[in-house]
């Protein structure tokens, strides 16, 4: 049945196991932190829109420079949403990056997290 030299060799891979289970943890709680953290903010080509994002994609803040006055109201909402879109790519790349450092974007963790952003990059509100 078993001898001693079994018994250590199930305890030995037990012990690794249970050493990589708490590693992915660690780096999976690391990569929750990080991502709580980002913002990302971009700024319209005439400068008179700037959009922030929180963590979860949703607009944090909104600023309209002065020179928004002498436009269109359809043309300034456009431009807000194509900034919203902007900040919310730019919040991706973060995404990807922070994933990438932590439990890796090829992990079946990293994919999962990166594509429930990528979602929400495609958002429409």
């Amino acid at each position: 049945m078993f001898d001693g030299r079994d018994l250590h060799e199930a305890e030995r891979w037990i012990d690794e196991w249970r050493c990589a289970i708490d590693e992915r943890a660690d780096r999976a709680r690391t990569l929750s932190v990080r991502l709580a953290q980002l913002a990302e903010t971009a700024r319209s080509p005439d400068g008179l829109v700037t959009v922030t994002v929180g963590a979860g994609g949703d607009m944090t803040a909104l600023d309209l420079g002065e020179g928004i006055r002498r436009r269109p109201a359809g043309d300034t909402a456009r431009e807000i949403m194509a900034t919203l879109r902007a900040a919310r790519s730019r919040l991706l790349t973060a995404v990807t990056a922070v994933t990438q450092e932590t439990v890796g974007a090829d992990s079946a963790t990293g994919r999962a997290v990166i594509e429930t952003y990528a979602a929400g990059v495609n958002r429409t509100d």
